[in-house]
């Protein structure tokens, strides 16, 4: 028999009915994760999840690391020497600890600000850079542009530039990963900016029903290019909407390494064990620009910026943290500093100096044979180059032959 104090309706589940009418206009705020404060000191000592000496100093490592390849190849940006580039100021915090909590056969799918998920996956330099200057052993064969990344071995599905259509993406990956019986998620990230997108919407929606295992990492970090959060939404952030849809949230402060692992790892072992997705929001603050086509002093104060370098850096907040362990020094900073930026520039000097793809890559890998349309036009490429060779610069290209030696010698199709 019916209760009748329910309703019975099948497009709700546990509504009772009222005899008040009620607008509802407020809901609980949901609280932020904390585990180090910005000194890097724990009020919790239950709540560390002792990571080995060996994972901290990995992860610490790699953010030092991804902070001095970004202070690079910004400054090689602005000299000319590549097109574009995205730093990660202020949000290693985010990447490192989500990276820390995944396994490798968990699929990832970037925006554009998670190199330091593909460096802690183990990416060479060399493939970064190989990436950014689009030489003969860029892996994407000089079709993207700059920090688009992507790679097979690391898992990591290629960056595309539109905002937004790594989300559905990822919902269909992590059912695929279901039916296959596979103890994997597939792990998405993206920014604010991009959950004001339909596939946004569209992706959670059908990751819930179907009860896919992702975990949607959003990386709140205030600002979507020039447009700040509160001008993107009214609501409490991005994790409230999660409830809309039927999906567990966890708001975690993205500034603090061993949080996110935490919260990442939680939200990882609930997927997989229950099959649902997971909705995690990482509240950050972008230091940088948006990318080297943008100067974020035309809508935010410098002070602002300054503020937040100095009151919350991720960096200043984990060094701490390991410097109160004894597992940090000065000296050993400077030591690993030194190291990794003599790498990074013998890794960019190598790169610049490599020839640029054939240009008959621009044709390859879309159809098994060409079409007769690609044909034409591909004849009307090479026609138009050997007409006019010093125009074009014929001799900074590789032939097919040589860059197929090239890239078989480092394991490149």
């Amino acid at each position: 028999m019916r209760d009748k104090k329910k309703a019975p309706y099948p497009g709700v589940k546990d509504s009772v009915f009222t005899e008040k009418l009620d607008i509802i206009r407020s809901y609980p705020t949901i609280p932020t994760f904390r585990i180090m404060d910005p000194d890097g000191k724990i009020a919790d000592a239950s709540k560390d999840p002792q990571l080995s000496k060996e994972d901290c100093l990995k992860i610490y490592e790699n953010m030092v690391t991804l902070n001095t390849m970004d202070n690079i190849l910004y400054d090689t940006q602005r000299q000319g020497r590549i097109s574009f580039y995205m730093t990660h100021y202020g949000e290693e915090g985010t990447l490192f600890g989500t990276a820390q909590a995944l396994t490798m056969e968990d699929v990832i799918f970037g925006q554009y600000r998670e190199a330091g998920v593909l460096l802690h996956r183990g990416v060479s330099l060399s493939s970064f850079v190989n990436q950014c200057t689009a030489n003969v052993l860029d892996v994407n064969k000089g079709r993207q542009m700059p920090v688009h990344y992507g790679s097979r071995e690391a898992n990591f599905q290629t960056i595309s530039s539109p905002l937004a259509t790594q989300i559905p993406q990822a919902a269909g990956a992590a059912y695929a990963l279901k039916r296959a019986g596979k103890e994997a998620v597939a792990a998405c990230y993206f920014g604010e900016g991009a959950a004001s997108e339909g596939d946004f919407h569209a992706a959670l929606n059908i990751a819930s029903t179907v009860g896919a295992p992702v975990l949607f990492i959003c990386r709140n970090n205030g600002f979507a290019i020039s447009t700040p959060a509160d001008e993107q939404y009214r609501g409490d952030g991005i994790a409230a909407r999660g409830h809309g849809y039927g999906i567990p949230v966890i708001r975690v402060d993205g500034n603090d390494v061993l949080a996110v692992y935490s919260a990442t790892k939680s939200a990882r072992d609930l997927a997989i064990s229950t099959g649902v997705p997971v909705l995690l929001e990482a509240m950050t603050y972008r230091v940088s620009h948006h990318s080297t086509s943008d100067d974020s002093s035309a809508y935010r104060e410098k002070k602002e910026v300054e503020a937040w370098k100095r009151y919350d850096s991720p960096m200043s907040r984990f060094r701490q943290y390991l410097e109160h362990k004894g597992w940090w020094s000065e000296e050993a900073e400077k030591v690993v500093r030194d190291r990794v930026r003599k790498e990074v520039l013998e890794a960019f000097i190598a790169a610049e100096k490599m020839k640029k793809p054939p240009i008959s890559y621009m044709f390859d890998d879309v159809f098994d044979t060409l079409s007769s349309r690609l044909k034409d036009q591909k004849k009307e490429v090479e026609e138009m180059v050997g007409k006019y060779p010093d125009f074009y610069e014929v001799a900074r290209y590789a032939n097919e032959e040589d860059a197929k030696i090239e890239r078989s010698s480092e394991g490149l199709p």
